[in-house]
């Protein structure tokens, strides 16, 4: 008899079958990223005692009160490597190991910040809009180039290192600040976030979100950035101070920002929406074919290690 999944995440059709060749899969995505959550608590309601394990994502989470409806759950996953609205702790105090999906997306969110830093710098979407409406060169101030610059990321894990990986090709200068500094990295270590910002033309955020560093980036660290910085969030919404980011756009005390993740996803950040020089994608920087289908194996692989009684490869609540 197969063990009881529920799944409170869109999966793709292809990957709703992989699943299923292991699990009775209760397949109840929850609306709004998890902001309506009727359907997986429905579930929870009708076949919480039988549900053994479950697979969601760190937008969307698993709240204590559902856990509490699952007397029996064994182990929960994330897909991709966000786990800030899961109950971690709580978890852990009811003996529940939690997993991510590490290792699994982080060249995707990487190729991604880096498109969308580009993109701010050379004034992309600009210019491709002008062409259609017989934009020439000559009309327009020259954007600056990237190459040579520095860049200050703030996380340096996995994503962070793939980021400056990218960014040497460019002759960049990397400097980081991070929880610790990792002394076998070569890379300027600065103690703060604001005095990264002071230092380098291009802060990427790259760091875990949950409260710790909610609203990280504010107005102080944006005035150490400068007129000529650009801001990239590929992270997490709640670690960049929307409001914060709008006025400086208007009072043009930075260049430019390029967002991937804001603050009350799905809702677009409406602060933002009237900047040219605000660059917005809806949170795909983890999202790709190859990097999805990582992650759903990397969650059957912790599933697989929990069943053999083997170390748990990504688990965050040891």
């Amino acid at each position: 008899m197969k063990p009881t999944l529920l799944v409170l995440v869109y999966l793709s059709q292809e990957h709703r079958v992989l699943v299923s060749e292991r699990f009775e899969l209760l397949y109840s995505p929850n609306e709004g990223l998890g902001n309506a959550r009727s359907n997986g608590q429905t579930q929870i309601n009708l076949r919480g005692r039988d549900i053994r394990f479950v697979l969601t994502n760190g937008t969307n989470g698993l709240l204590p009160a559902e856990i509490d409806g699952m007397s029996n759950l064994k182990l929960i996953c994330t897909l991709g490597v966000g786990f800030e609205n899961v109950a971690v702790d709580y978890a852990k105090s009811r003996g529940i190991p939690v997993c991510n999906a590490a290792g699994t997306n982080h060249k995707a969110v990487a190729d991604h910040a880096m498109a969308i830093l580009l993109t701010a710098i050379r004034r992309i979407t600009f210019l491709n809009n002008g062409v259609r409406h017989g934009l020439w060169r000559d009309d327009i101030p020259r954007p600056p180039h990237v190459s040579g610059r520095k860049m200050g990321i703030f996380g340096l894990g996995d994503v962070g290192k793939e980021i400056a990986k990218r960014a040497l090709g460019f002759d960049m200068e990397i400097g980081y600040n991070s929880r610790s500094r990792n002394y076998q990295i070569g890379y300027k270590w600065f103690e703060t976030i604001t005095s990264l910002a002071q230092w380098c033309d291009y802060l990427i955020i790259a760091a875990p979100g949950g409260k710790e560093t909610y609203h990280i980036v504010n107005e102080e660290v944006l005035n150490a950035l400068g007129p000529d910085g650009v801001l990239v969030n590929i992270a997490r919404g709640t670690l960049v101070d929307t409001n914060a980011v709008a006025t400086a756009l208007k009072e043009k005390r930075i260049w430019a920002a390029a967002l991937d993740v804001y603050e009350f996803e799905p809702t677009p950040p409406t602060a933002l929406l009237e900047f040219e020089n605000a660059i917005l994608t809806p949170h795909v920087g983890g999202i790709s074919p190859q990097a999805i289908h990582a992650s759903v194996v990397r969650f059957i692989e912790n599933y697989e290690a929990f069943i053999a009684g083997s170390p748990l490869l990504t688990q965050i609540n040891k």
